[in-house]
């Protein structure tokens, strides 16, 4: 199975504190209407970091469920603890995901050699499609070119999530080894596609699927021009979704336009007042409407 396209890294909404499972299989059904290619549960913009192993599980399943097979669904199974991500990994596959997005170990700063082992031993636990995410800037320590292009050997390893916002590193990796690379940066989807990329797991496809897949579509099929004019309109409305930590803004856009409660979970917490503003008025110069 190939990855490719404009795939959405979904927003596990809340209601009264706890998954509001009724609107999470509404947003999944609102993203397959939208064209989207690919849904991601339980990742960073997910809040996986303060889900419950439980609830990390049914949220898996409700998004397996809801798609019905229109779409692959890569669920978000990546820990700090090897034996855990196997865990959540075997658990995915066994729920009826398509593939893993597995990030790389945060906090214990595993050297190159650890994040291969890390890796491997995941691959060689469970049979099923892993997706590379690497995100230095949350996990402390970058997968190197190198390492992506080795692991890029192991049958099962297919792609990887480039949240570097680094050029060269996604050139260095497509220079290496054919592994298909995703943006994970929705204002350097086009660059990435550019030099190779073969899509993005996109935060601002929560709020605007159809632009998002179309931005992806118009490369693909030659319309250069209309590409670069959905990345210049989206681009404003991408800096506000990361005018603070990811998923705080994109929570109350999704808010904002009534698609979900918008509640974040501590230590996230409420946008600034001054940071909505800019948020507001992206969300308003792209043409949204404001509900609330």
């Amino acid at each position: 199975m190939k990855f490719h396209g404009a795939m959405t890294a979904l927003a596990t909404p809340f209601k009264n504190g706890k998954v509001d499972e009724k609107t999470l299989a509404a947003l999944v059904r609102r993203q397959i209407k939208a064209g989207i290619d690919g849904l991601i549960p339980v990742g960073t913009t997910g809040e996986s970091p303060t889900l419950s192993h439980l609830e990390h599980e049914r949220v898996i399943e409700i998004t397996v469920e809801a798609a019905e097979k229109k779409v692959p669904v890569i669920a978000g199974t990546g820990s700090n603890s090897t034996a855990e991500a196997i865990s959540l990994t075997k658990f995915a596959k066994k729920a009826g995901a398509s593939a893993a997005l597995i990030v790389t170990p945060y906090y214990n700063k595993p050297t190159q050699e650890g994040i291969y082992r890390h890796y491997e031993a995941i691959a060689k636990a469970v049979d099923i499609p892993i997706i590379l995410y690497n995100i230095p800037g949350r996990s402390v320590v970058n997968v190197a070119p190198e390492t992506v292009a080795r692991l890029s050997k192991i049958p099962t390893i297919v792609a990887v999530k480039e949240s570097t916002g680094n050029m060269d590193q996604a050139s260095h990796i497509l220079s290496l080894c054919d592994i298909t690379v995703l943006s994970g940066d929705d204002s350097l989807t086009l660059p990435l596609l550019a030099l190779g990329a073969k899509g993005v797991i996109s935060v601002a496809a929560n709020i605007v699927p159809e632009a998002v897949s179309e931005l992806v579509d118009s490369f693909f099929v030659g319309n250069l021009s209309k590409a670069q004019a959905l990345h210049h309109k989206l681009f404003s409305l991408c800096r506000a979704l990361f005018v603070e930590t990811n998923p705080i803004p994109v929570k109350r856009a999704m808010k904002l336009l009534g698609l979900c409660e918008g509640d974040v979970r501590l230590p996230l917490c409420a946008m600034q007042p001054q940071n909505e503003k800019i948020l507001i008025q992206a969300l308003k110069d792209f043409g949204l409407r404001i509900k609330g």
